[in-house]
């Protein structure tokens, strides 16, 4: 028999790690740092497949963001620098479903100042932690637009295995939308984790900051 206790739904709580934190997103602690760093026509490209942006005022970011702070499902969150204190990206846990134990990782908006950092896989990694082993699901879904090549291979960068395509799944911003689904399971997160960790870790980096082993390598040893 399948163990059939919900699982806990997430609450707006804190997630600390090495090189950033999981914060609840708040419009007023969180805005001014968020709108810096992705605002401009150079950073349009960050909201093509997200369902809300770009944003070419300050006063439209700030209602989508304070609507965000707002949601329980989907339950946003901020991702802060520690170096900094500066939100520097935010994502969330939605379709939460704690009768199936399943829950999903989306709406991920990573600025330039997180991309390609340690903290940027970090943040995964603790939303990801919360949801397997504090929260108890038993299924982490992640889901993109099949056009969306960076989000598709980031998916199999962080150990979800592809699952198909849906297509015509959703119109977005007056555009057809197939989604790719990606899952990583219960079982599958203990390898996944002690990857990450080692993958994290500061004696897996130079002394200029590259990675000594990728993070796929680690999951296949």
């Amino acid at each position: 028999m399948i163990e059939s206790t919900p699982a806990t739904r997430p609450l707006r709580i804190s997630l600390a790690g090495r090189y950033v934190k999981i914060l609840p997103l708040k419009a007023a602690q969180h805005g001014e740092a968020l709108w810096d760093a992705t605002r401009g026509k150079e950073n349009d490209a960050l909201w093509a497949y997200l369902f809300e942006g770009p944003f070419a005022e300050r006063a439209d970011f700030d209602v989508s963001l304070k609507s965000m702070e707002a949601s329980e499902d989907p339950l946003y969150v901020a991702i802060v620098d520690n170096a900094t204190g500066k939100a520097t990206g935010r994502a969330s846990y939605l379709r939460i479903e704690p009768k199936h134990r399943c829950i999903e990782v989306g709406a991920i908006l990573y600025s330039p100042l997180l991309q390609r950092t340690r903290g940027a896989t970090e943040a995964m990694y603790l939303m990801m932690r919360h949801a397997f082993e504090d929260l108890k699901n038993r299924r982490y879904e992640w889901k993109c637009n099949a056009l969306n090549e960076p989000s598709r291979k980031a998916a199999l960068r962080l150990g979800f295995t592809f699952e198909g395509i849906f297509r015509q799944h959703m119109i977005v911003k007056g555009q057809n939308r197939d989604t790719a689904w990606y899952s990583m399971l219960d079982t599958e997160w203990p390898r996944a984790k002690e990857a990450f960790e080692k993958w994290l870790a500061p004696e897996n980096f130079t002394a200029d900051g590259r990675q000594k082993q990728p993070l796929a390598a680690l999951r296949r040893v």
